[in-house]
């Protein structure tokens, strides 16, 4: 059973629902299942989106968050200078699922996805292979 981690980064006050449903499109199109899932990473800038709490919760799953210090310090293919000037580091999903799994860019099985909810709110996932 592969062992997998979630970057997640998300609209402020993305709904469950959205976040939920972006999540379960990358484990679908990566054919992994929820219970490949070890544990869900985001940015500190994150630590208060209800969202990321409820979904975490709902599976079980540690939630991680890094400084964007942190998180710019990891490359990624896919960093964006939008993203860096409103969070500070040029990725969050991929930055945070490459962090939390030890891993590099090589062990991402799906790189930065994003989706938009029936909310109007977007949110960003990667996921990476634990690096174990």
């Amino acid at each position: 059973m592969p062992r997998v981690v979630l970057g997640i980064g998300c609209d402020r006050g993305a709904g469950r629902e959205t976040v939920a449903a972006a999540v379960a499109a990358a484990l679908a199109e990566a054919g992994l299942e929820h219970a490949d899932v070890v544990a869900l990473a985001s940015i500190e800038l994150k630590r208060d989106e209800p969202a990321l709490h409820a979904l975490a919760r709902a599976h079980g799953w540690p939630l991680v968050f890094y400084p964007a210090t942190e998180l710019a310090a990891i490359p990624v293919p896919h960093p964006s200078e939008v993203v860096r000037r409103h969070t500070g580091t040029p990725a969050v999903a991929e930055a945070a699922a490459l962090c939390w799994a030890q891993a590099t860019s090589a062990d991402l099985i799906i790189e930065k996805r994003r989706w938009r909810g029936e909310d109007g709110r977007h949110a960003t996932v990667s996921i990476a292979r634990l690096n174990e």
